[in-house]
């Protein structure tokens, strides 16, 4: 979904219609910190999936190391 300048304007001046000036700065500040929350959480899950992915990396390469040794 791309938005131009026109869009862009035309929200802008919905969300100073409905929220006021005054009241920008805070849902300004709330954004950026859904948007931090959102990011680090986004992190976090990603981390873990690796974490795991390594772990099932590992545990497969020594099954097959195993099954190298019982062969010989």
């Amino acid at each position: 979904m791309n938005f131009g300048g026109w869009e862009i304007l035309v929200i802008a001046v919905i969300v100073v219609l409905l929220f006021g000036g005054a009241q920008l700065p805070k849902l300004a500040k709330s954004m950026g910190s859904f948007v931090s929350e959102f990011s680090n959480a986004k992190d976090e899950a990603e981390n873990a999936l690796k974490i795991k992915k390594t772990k099932k990396t590992e545990k497969a390469d020594a099954l097959k190391k195993t099954e190298k040794a019982k062969r010989k």
